[in-house]
């Protein structure tokens, strides 16, 4: 991300949302009478917190409401059913989630809102908590039963509150209907749910449940979709990507798929996202090297610098192993672009190791960086640690890393002055004449853009700009005929 925001660290979740009823309208009781055939079409808005695993959740669900002849709608002021797919992962993202289901129930009095349907992590992780004191709430749906979406909103059209909360054990292998919300180029294909590196940090596990892995057979069914459909951008994401195929298969086979789903016809790129830097093999390096359909990026999450803190944090080796992951990856790799995370203000972080982590990042010079504040998040171990460091103190440390970022962005992008890129062209701004998009060393969102002039181009198509100018964060070149 290019900018950090400070994290409130809440108070317990029942506390957070009597708090916040005082801000919108007194409860609002949904009648159960009167609501109609049940079996009626229905206009759906599906508002999709959180990160793109969630999203993908939501494009499951969004298929699934349209095979049944339900009507997907823009505006929530004409659906009259809205589900919220929830992000609880942090403090911040239980705040949206509660703020934006709270804002939703006014519609009830105010638009065609029959029923408020919550899913996704918030639910999984807390659903006693929301059921007793959100009764604006009509149904609820865990993050290992969504695919049951239909059902759940016939009940909740019937007054009956249902509640689908189980083990989240799902993980693709049914390939479900899915109407994909991101451009129609671009697409993300989940190869794995859950997650079992356990750092103390993380409320993953809890919410998302064990390491799964999907098969190679329906991963690649399901990009064969989506480039028939017209993608040519396909973004692999697990909680764990690295680790993919070892509940399967005889050992990693991340490098194997990737590999197959750079020969699906149609497919131009392929980025892999979350790569745990544990399970980082040299095969896995090899593949990223040499296959040209491959994305040189690599989203490796590293978290912080300080045995101290990566141990503290329950994290795979120390730093000169992220040293000598990242020289290797480099000296592999020539014109990788690297991203990687960074937490501040972990339990036990002193200023000398928040001094030793900024020289760290001076030195890695990564090409992208995200910095998020530690959140302290229930029933996880770091929380149980002494010497939690104050919101002040995490916010200025955070804000002081993107600052030591954004000097090393603008050096970084400078390297790319004079070059030829390829770019993948997502939209046109007529005000100023030019045409937005991404170079292979940018994923959807979260990274920089390029802006092209002296040519008329095609949203979707890939297109080569010779690059003239670097800024902090996004570059800006010619399109060459």
């Amino acid at each position: 991300m290019r900018y950090v925001t400070s994290i409130i660290v809440l108070e317990p979740l029942y506390e957070f949302i009597a708090y916040s009823k005082s801000l919108y309208t007194a409860f609002i009781i949904a009648a159960a009478d009167g609501l109609g055939d049940v079996y009626m079409t229905e206009q759906i808005k599906i508002v999709t917190l959180g990160c793109d695993k969630n999203l993908v959740d939501s494009e499951i669900m969004s298929g699934i409401m349209d095979q049944y002849g339900h009507e997907l709608v823009e505006n929530a002021e004409d659906a009259t059913v809205i589900i919220v797919n929830t992000c609880g992962f942090i403090d911040a993202a239980k705040e949206e989630s509660v703020n934006t289901i709270l804002e939703l129930a006014d519609l009830k009095e105010t638009a065609r809102l029959k029923a408020l349907i919550v899913s996704g992590c918030l639910t999984q992780r807390y659903k006693e908590q929301l059921l007793e004191e959100m009764p604006e709430i009509d149904g609820i749906v865990g993050t290992g039963d969504f695919h049951k979406i239909n059902d759940i909103v016939a009940e909740a059209l019937q007054g009956k509150k249902p509640v689908r909360v189980g083990n989240p054990v799902f993980n693709y292998e049914q390939i479900l209907p899915r109407k994909v919300a991101t451009p129609r180029y671009t697409a993300y294909v989940k190869i794995a749910e859950g997650c079992d590196n356990n750092c103390t940090f993380c409320s993953i596990p809890i919410m998302r449940g064990k390491f799964r892995s999907r098969s190679m057979k329906s991963i690649l069914a399901e990009v064969k979709q989506l480039a028939d459909q017209g993608v040519k951008e396909i973004s692999l994401i697990a909680q764990d990507s690295t680790n993919y195929g070892v509940d399967l298969y005889d050992g990693f086979k991340l490098p194997e798929l990737m590999n197959k789903v750079s020969e699906v016809p149609g497919v131009e790129w392929v980025r892999l996202h979350y790569a745990y830097p544990g399970f980082f093999t040299e095969e896995l390096i090899d593949t990223i090297a040499s296959n040209p359909k491959v994305c040189k990026y690599v989203d490796m999450p590293l978290q912080h610098s300080e045995d101290t803190i990566l141990k503290r944090m329950r994290r795979p080796g120390r730093q000169r192993d992220s040293r000598e992951l990242v020289r290797k990856i480099r000296a592999r790799i020539p014109e990788v672009a690297l991203r990687t995370s960074i937490i501040v203000g972990f339990p036990g972080e002193t200023d000398e190791d928040f001094e030793n982590l900024a020289s760290f990042v001076r030195e890695m010079k990564f090409d992208r960086l995200g910095v998020f504040t530690y959140s302290p998040e229930e029933d996880t171990a770091a929380t149980r640690l002494p010497d939690h460091v104050p919101d002040e103190v995490k916010e200025w440390r955070a804000n002081t890393l993107m600052e030591i970022q954004r000097e090393v962005s603008k050096n970084v992008n400078e390297r790319h002055i004079g070059r030829m890129l390829d770019v993948l062209v997502e939209r046109y701004d007529g005000r100023n004449d030019v045409y937005i998009g991404r170079s292979q060393y940018d994923a959807p969102e979260i990274d920089g853009e390029v802006f092209i002039s002296n040519c008329k181009l095609s949203i979707g198509e890939i297109a080569k700009v010779k690059i003239t100018h670097a800024l902090e964060f996004d570059l800006a070149g010619e399109g060459v005929l």
